[in-house]
């Protein structure tokens, strides 16, 4: 494990963002809002949460099917977990790394083919996402003189339509033209600095690899669905969640959260997307919503700290039963690259 530029800057963010949704904060007014929830609401909001990482472990079935068909289960739960873990108290987002590596552990799988399934899999999370918040923002309840970093509602679903189309237009040339699509990546990759140039073409090879599922029509219908159900699934947390800190707010407001939050944490960060979670939520459900800033913090750090917990305990566990050392998970971006 090695603390390394892309730690410090996520530290420093964290930081910075923390300092950003708490300043000029009547903190008696956030501690108000923490001692009235409704803590049945938001045990079930975690409960939900939590019951996603079953479902990614089902979804991830079918796009490991093309590589190796019939990894169990448990395998693929126990990897799960232990790569949310990993990004809960390791720096630098390794675990990714981390999952795909625990499942070459648990599975015959080539780490290579792991981590291909894995960018697949991203890929079709940001297709339900982006979908799932431009039908929020499309919805008749947004607020019609919402804005957001300061730009207009128009502009919002303009570059929400426009981030779907380029997503599905980049992935349909990689699935029919992956030569030519490979080729120009190289040609690209030969004017950028060396390690700049070998990440491009090491993600394009791990993308590749994982794109057996997505040219079996069935397969990919069914990660697509399963990818819309997890996110819509996971939404009904949130709004569990809006009943615990008396957030007066419906499911389509969930959605949209969800689709900030999840642009947020894309966001370098301390461990456990410190900040960035945070400051998300502010600006979806306070700056656009107009929910008062003690309601949204209470919420922000409640929800956050109950979903945490649950997935780094059964990480850790897991990573305790199959004898992986942290120091091991921590390095898995070097043994993924090597």
């Amino acid at each position: 494990m090695k603390w390394d530029w892309k730690a410090t800057l996520g530290l420093l963010i964290s930081g910075l963002l923390i300092w950003w949704v708490l300043r000029g904060v009547d903190l008696t007014e956030v501690w108000a809002a923490v001692k009235g929830a409704r803590w049945g609401w938001l045990v079930a909001a975690v409960a939900v949460a939590t019951s996603g990482f079953v479902v990614r472990a089902l979804r991830w079935k079918l796009l490991l099917e093309p590589i190796r068909p019939g990894v169990g289960f448990r395998e693929r739960f126990a990897a799960v977990n232990i790569g949310f873990a990993a990004n809960n108290l390791l720096p630098a987002r390794v675990g990714e790394f981390a999952r795909a590596w625990a499942m070459s552990r648990l599975a015959p799988i080539p780490v290579s083919g792991a981590l291909g399934s894995l960018v697949v899999e991203r890929f079709l999370d940001s297709v339900a996402v982006f979908s799932l918040l431009a039908f929020a923002v499309l919805h008749p309840s947004f607020p019609s003189h919402a804005t957001v970093g300061g730009q207009s509602l128009g502009t919002i679903i303009v570059t929400l339509v426009g981030l779907i189309v380029v997503l599905l237009l980049g992935l349909l040339s990689l699935v029919l033209f992956p030569g030519p699509v490979t080729a120009v990546t190289r040609r690209v990759s030969r004017v950028l600095p060396d390690r700049a140039a070998r990440l491009l073409m090491e993600g394009l090879t791990a993308f590749l690899s994982g794109l057996g599922s997505l040219q079996n029509p069935r397969l990919l219908l069914g990660a697509l669905a399963w990818s819309f159900g997890f996110w819509a699934w996971n939404a009904v947390s949130f709004w569990l969640a809006f009943q615990a800190f008396n957030i007066d707010q419906g499911y389509v407001t969930a959605l949209f959260v969800q689709g900030i939050i999840a642009i947020g944490v894309a966001v370098p960060s301390a461990p456990g997307f410190f900040g960035t979670f945070h400051a998300a939520a502010v600006v979806a459900l306070t700056e656009v919503y107009g929910v008062a800033e003690g309601a949204t913090l209470a919420f922000a750090f409640g929800y956050h700290l109950g979903g945490f917990i649950p997935v780094t305990v059964m990480g850790v566990w897991y990573a305790a039963q199959l004898g992986m050392s942290w120091q091991e998970l921590g390095r898995s971006e070097e043994r993924v690259e090597t």
